[in-house]
C-alpha cells in the first residue's frame, strides 16, 4: 500500500499549524469517519486549532505567542520580598537575626558611655573597645569555622552565652572600680558572638542555591538590616545609657542579643546542614579571596574613617550631638539604596558589576568633602551624606555576593566571616587615619572628609587591578 506523504507544518502569526497540501485520495486509501454526516474539505481544517493549542503548550515557545512570553517573563523577573518570606521558616529566622543584630550597633558606643564617665578618660574607653575589634577580628573566623562544621544552632548559643557573660563581667569591673586591666579582658571575651548576619546569609543561600535572582534580593534585604540596625543601635545605646544608668546599654544589647540568637537557632528547618570536620585549607587561601579581603580593607577604611571627621566636623561647629543623627542619615541612605537594589533585575554579573559599584562610591564620596569645604554647614552636610551613603549598600551586596561565589562549599560561615573581618579591619585604620588628619592634617578641619574619598579611591583601584585575574567559582554567578 502507498505511504501517505507528510503533512506540511507551518507558522502564521501566532500558532503552529498543520495543514495537509497533498492531493486527495479515493476513499479506499482513506480512515473510515466515525461520523460520515460531518462536512469534509475545508472543515477538517478548522477542526485543528484544539490540537494546535495544546502543541503549542507543550514545544518550544512561537514567535509572537504572547501567552508564552509572559510566562517567560515572569520566570525571569527579580522575585520580590513578599515572595521571599513566603518560604516557610523565613520570617521567623529573619526575626531572630534582627534582634541579634541590633546590639551590633550597642556595643561599642555603650561601652564607651559606660567606662569614660566611671574611669574619666575617652582615651581608655577607645582602646577597650579598639581590642574588643582586634579580639573580634581574631576570633570571629574561629568561630564561624566551627558553627560550619557543627551547624549554627549547636555553636552560636553557646558561643553568644560566653560572650553574654564577658559584658556582664565588664559591668562588673566598671562599676566596682576593678584595675583597669580587667577592663581589657572582659571586653575582650565579647568577641565570641558569632556573625548572625552572615549565618543568615548562609541560609538564604541554602534556601536559594537554585535561584540565582531571589538570592540576589535576599542578600539586598541583608545589607538594608545591617544598615537599619547601625542606624538604630547607637541612637538605642545612646539613650539607654544617658537616661537610666551608664550600663543599660551594655545589658540590654547582651540580653536582646542571646534572645535573638535563641529564636534564629530554633528555627532548624531552614538551617543549613553542617559540614563536619573537613581537611579543607582556610577560605582565606581560596582563589579570588584574598584580593576581595584587601578591597574590604579599604571599604572599611571608608567607614570608619567617615564617622571620625563627621564627628569632629560637628564638634568644630559647636554641635556635636548632631553627629549621631547626620551619621544617621547616611546609614537611611545606605538602607533605601539596599532595598531598591534588592527588588530591580540585574543583568551583569556581581564580578562586572563590583568595580561600577565601587566607581559610584569613590564618586558619591566626594560630596561630604566639597559641602563640608566650601560651606562648613551641617544643614548642608546632611543631605550630601545621605546621597553618599545610596552607594554603600549596593556595593556591599555586591562584594558578599563574590564572597559567596568564591567560598568553597561548606566554609560560608567561615568565608563571610572573613569579610567583615577585613571591614573591621579596615574600620580600625581608617578610624586613626580620620583622626589623625583632623588633628595633624593641612588647612581646615574639613579636610578630613578626604579620607573616605581617598579610601573608597584605593578600593577601586584595587578591584580593577585583579579584575583581569578570574577566580574559581563554588557557586552559580547572581
Amino acid at each position: 500500500m502507498p505511504q501517505r506523504p507528510t503533512p506540511l507544518l507551518t507558522v502564521t502569526a501566532d500558532q503552529l499549524v498543520a495543514v495537509d497540501f497533498t492531493p486527495r485520495r479515493p476513499k479506499a486509501h482513506q480512515t473510515a469517519d466515525p461520523n460520515p454526516s460531518r462536512p469534509k474539505g475545508r472543515g477538517e481544517l478548522r477542526d485543528q486549532p484544539q490540537r494546535t493549542r495544546t502543541r503549542r503548550h507543550t514545544s518550544t515557545p512561537t514567535p509572537s505567542g504572547t501567552q508564552q512570553r509572559s510566562r517567560t517573563r515572569h520566570r525571569t523577573r527579580t522575585p520580590s520580598y513578599r515572595h521571599l518570606f513566603h518560604i516557610p521558616g523565613t520570617r521567623a529566622f529573619t526575626l531572630g537575626a534582627l534582634l541579634a543584630r541590633l546590639p551590633m550597633g550597642m556595643f561599642s558606643v555603650s561601652a564607651i558611655l559606660m567606662i569614660a564617665p566611671a574611669r574619666d578618660s575617652y582615651a581608655l574607653a577607645g582602646a577597650v573597645v579598639a581590642t574588643g575589634l582586634a579580639a573580634t577580628a581574631l576570633v570571629a573566623p574561629l568561630t564561624a569555622r566551627l558553627v560550619d562544621r557543627h551547624g549554627q544552632a549547636r555553636v552560636a548559643v553557646p558561643a553568644t552565652a560566653l560572650a553574654l557573660l564577658g559584658g556582664l563581667f565588664l559591668i562588673a569591673c566598671v562599676h566596682w572600680n576593678a584595675p583597669t586591666w580587667t577592663l581589657f579582658a572582659s571586653y575582650a571575651a565579647t568577641a565570641t558572638v558569632p556573625n548572625t548576619g552572615g549565618m543568615a546569609r548562609a541560609r538564604w543561600a541554602h534556601l536559594l542555591k537554585d535561584d540565582p535572582a531571589a538570592l540576589h534580593t535576599a542578600n539586598s534585604f541583608e545589607q538594608a538590616a545591617d544598615e537599619l540596625c547601625f542606624m538604630v543601635g547607637p541612637v538605642i545605646a545612646a539613650f539607654l545609657c544617658t537616661s537610666l544608668f551608664p550600663e543599660a546599654g551594655t545589658l540590654f544589647g547582651g540580653l536582646v542579643c542571646l534572645t535573638g540568637v535563641l529564636v534564629f537557632a530554633a528555627q532548624r528547618a531552614t538551617e543549613p546542614p553542617p559540614s563536619g570536620r573537613t581537611a579543607a585549607r582556610s577560605p582565606v587561601r581560596a582563589p579570588g579571596i584574598p584580593s576581595l579581603l584587601a578591597v574590604f580593607l579599604a571599604m572599611g577604611a571608608v567607614f570608619g574613617s567617615l564617622e571620625v571627621v563627621t564627628v569632629a566636623h560637628a564638634d568644630a561647629r559647636g554641635d556635636a550631638s548632631a553627629a549621631g543623627l547626620i551619621l544617621g542619615l547616611q546609614a537611611a541612605g545606605s538602607c533605601a539604596a539596599g532595598l531598591a537594589f534588592g527588588a530591580i533585575r540585574v543583568t551583569r554579573s556581581a564580578e562586572r558589576r563590583f568595580p561600577l559599584c565601587l566607581a559610584a562610591m569613590a564618586a558619591l564620596m566626594t560630596l561630604p568633602w566639597l559641602t563640608a569645604s566650601s560651606t562648613g554647614s551641617l544643614l548642608a552636610l546632611a543631605p550630601a551624606l545621605l546621597v553618599a551613603g545610596m552607594a554603600t549598600a549596593p556595593t556591599m551586596v555586591t562584594a558578599m555576593s563574590l564572597i559567596q561565589e568564591r567560598t568553597p562549599e561548606g566554609q560560608l560561615n567561615e568565608g563571610m566571616t572573613l569579610a567583615v573581618t577585613g571591614l573591621l579591619g579596615g574600620i580600625a585604620g581608617g578610624s586613626a587615619l580620620g583622626g589623625w588628619m583632623v588633628d595633624h592634617g593641612p588647612g581646615p578641619a574639613t579636610t578630613g572628609f578626604a579620607v573616605p574619598t581617598a579610601a573608597a579611591t584605593l578600593a577601586l583601584a584595587l578591584s580593577l587591578a585583579v579584575s583581569k585575574r578570574r577566580p574559581a567559582v563554588f557557586r552559580t554567578p547572581h
